[in-house]
Formats: structure tokens, C-alpha cells, sequence
């Protein structure tokens, strides 16, 4: 597969990671939380070219698209969920320690962000006991392990589901089992 949008990841491992798979993938480092020194190219490349997010699934990772985010709000974003990128030794996180098949797979169902009118709100996320209920959490995990959305609290939730114009209707179809 080829991509036409430059990926964003935050190391040397994970650009060699992606090389190997994609050998003509054009590929952005923000060496880690250096992000401040390499917004400034992100910013420029996303003009000419679409950008994918794809971070590593912890909190640094979260911060830095998060950053990215604010100045280029138009970027696609991959997630990896958290289990898929544990190294061997199950100390350390990161798209480098993913399986070939998972980087294909996030990668090629990334997300684009879509501008709605009809935005969920909070008290939508109330009435499906998507927060302020015990399972809450389980219930959002298992709608953003349908969408690929990345393991989310609340609020990023919120506002992963209506940046990436995720229908209500589509998030009952989730929640109800069959």
C-alpha cells in the first residue's frame, strides 16, 4: 500500500518500524516530547500534504497528539491500542513494538476528522451510561475498540467521537447486544 500523507511518530525505532513495512512511507519524528522543536516542519509539511497521527498509546503519546492537534487540526489520526504495542519485556511502550499486522491495520483504518452540525453532548454520554455509571468506562472502551479510537476517558470521548463525526445512532448500535 502507499500512502499519500506523511505519518507522524515520536521515534527513530518507530520510523525504522514503519520502513520496514512500508518501505516508501514518508515519515515525520517528533523525537518524543522535543515536540516544540518540530512543530514548526509539522505545521509546514501539513500545508502541502495530509498528516497521519500515529503515536505511541500512553501518555506522552496522548500529549503530543494532543499538540499536534491544536496547530494542524485538520490531521488524520491511527491509533494502536495499548496491548498491541507492549515490548517483549512488558516494560516499555510504543509503535515500534507492534506486530506487522496491527501497524498495517491502524494504519489503514485511520480517521479523518469530519465537521458536523449535530454534536453529542455531554448529557447524550449520560443518558447511554456512557459516563457517571460504574461500567461507563467498559461500555467507552468497547465503542472505541469498534471505532479505533484509542482508550479514552470522558472528555477525550467526547471529543474523539464528534471530531471523527460518529453518529449517536451508530454508538447505539453498539450498546445494544444482540
Amino acid at each position: 500500500m502507499k500512502f499519500n500523507e506523511v505519518v507522524i511518530v515520536e521515534g527513530l525505532h518507530d520510523l525504522e518500524r514503519l520502513k520496514s513495512i512500508y518501505p516508501d512511507i514518508d515519515v515525520l519524528i517528533t523525537n518524543g516530547s522535543e515536540i516544540d522543536s518540530f512543530l514548526p516542519q509539522i505545521i509546514e509539511v501539513s500545508k502541502k500534504r495530509d498528516i497521519i497521527l500515529f503515536l505511541d498509546p500512553d501518555y506522552p503519546g496522548e500529549r503530543i497528539r494532543k499538540i499536534i492537534q491544536s496547530h494542524v487540526p485538520n490531521a488524520k489520526n491511527a491509533f494502536l491500542k495499548k496491548a498491541l504495542a507492549i515490548s517483549k519485556n512488558k516494560k516499555k511502550v510504543g509503535i515500534e513494538h507492534a506486530k506487522k499486522e496491527d501497524i498495517i491495520e491502524a494504519l489503514e483504518n485511520h480517521l479523518s476528522i469530519v465537521k458536523k452540525d449535530d454534536l453529542i453532548t455531554t448529557n447524550d454520554l449520560y443518558k447511554l451510561g456512557l459516563i457517571g455509571e460504574k461500567n461507563s468506562q467498559k461500555l467507552r472502551d468497547e465503542i472505541c475498540e469498534k471505532f479505533n479510537l484509542g482508550h479514552a476517558n470522558a472528555k477525550t470521548f467526547l471529543n474523539r467521537i464528534n471530531m471523527f463525526g460518529i453518529d449517536i445512532k451508530d454508538i447505539e448500535k453498539v450498546l445494544i447486544k444482540p
